[in-house]
């Protein structure tokens, strides 16, 4: 097990790796440093002279990724790349291109970010895979015709659709809950509870169907007619043998929503004016601040390997024909 995590952690590397070269590449396709220097310094007309400075002031006068002006490890280290992107291995984010210290931004805004995102994994998943077993506890009849025909309505609405109805018929007509706003302490509840309830809400139709999905392909197996056989009710079968062996996907799709526990919901965030991780993800690409850019993208980098690895360990614990070797 210690060996099959330690060479987990060290293909982290190369993954990071990848990926931090492929953000800067693409950013830097999309921007040149003059671009970042014009947007920080927001003006229409600036200098050369200015652009410079700034440049100079922020380390982006250098080359990408090799220096020839320099002599031998210097061609690399005196690079923007080097300087500005490696230095995340160390989860030394630095500063951002308009001088805010990134770590504390991250430090302050991840806990908005899970105040919303924990809630709402929670209860989507209670909701998603009971109503899923509910349904095929009534399969072939008219309940479970409903339940598709309503969670295939419900995957064909926009999630912005959502936000918008919720925020004017919930908060502006009935005025049960503010519009936006966030505020730290005991009110904070209420500034929570529609973006929790909206994100709930918008994932239903996917959630249950992809969990009914996967209970249909379990309920036809083998072992569950051996439970029918021996005079099992229908709901002992389906709650404690047809769960019990669907965790494994179901882990899998779990996983894929773990980075968002920290990365927080773009949506959700920057309509409600939360301030996570989310929008100061979308804050700082409208500003093109490749600085926390970078950032936000190996944090969520980072959040997804380890989930990956998370869910292989906990395998062995929901299924125990697996075994790390």
């Amino acid at each position: 097990m210690f060996g099959y995590i330690l060479r987990r952690i060290l293909y982290m590397i190369p993954i990071l790796l990848g990926v931090n070269i492929l953000t800067f590449s693409l950013f830097f396709v999309v921007n040149t440093p003059d671009d970042i220097a014009r947007a920080q310094l927001g003006q229409k007309y600036v200098t050369k002279g200015a652009i410079q400075a700034w440049k100079h002031q922020h380390g982006y006068d250098l080359p990408l990724f090799i220096n020839e002006e320099m002599q031998g490890a210097s061609k690399l280290t005196q690079t923007i790349f080097y300087q500005k992107s490696l230095s995340l291995f160390t989860f030394d984010f630095g500063f951002s291109d308009a001088g805010r210290d990134i770590t504390y931004d991250v430090s302050q805004r991840m806990w908005p970010s899970l105040a919303i995102a924990v809630p709402s994994l929670v209860l989507e998943l209670t909701l998603n895979i009971s109503i899923a077993l509910l349904i095929i506890f009534f399969r072939n009849t008219y309940l479970d015709t409903f339940g598709v025909v309503a969670c295939v309505m419900l995957m064909s609405i926009s999630a912005l659709f959502y936000i918008i109805a919720g925020q004017y018929f919930i908060a502006k007509l009935l005025k049960l809950v503010p519009i936006s706003g966030y505020v730290p302490g005991w009110h904070l509840f209420k500034f929570l509870i529609l973006p929790i309830a909206i994100g709930v809400f918008s994932g239903i139709g996917m959630g249950v169907r992809w969990y009914r999905t996967l209970f249909l392909e379990e309920i036809n197996k083998d072992y569950v007619r051996t439970a029918r056989a021996k005079g099992l009710k229908e709901s002992v079968i389906l709650f404690r043998h047809v769960l019990g062996n669907a965790l494994i996907p179901i882990l899998t799709g779990v996983v894929a929503i773990l980075p968002l526990l920290f990365m927080g919901s773009l949506l959700l965030e920057s309509f409600f004016g939360i301030p996570g991780l989310g929008s100061y993800t979308i804050d700082a690409i409208g500003q093109q601040d490749f600085a926390i850019v970078r950032a936000m993208v190996f944090l969520g980098s980072v959040f997804y390997i380890i989930g990956l690895l998370l869910t292989d360990i906990s395998y062995t614990l929901v299924d125990p024909r697996v075994r790390l070797e």
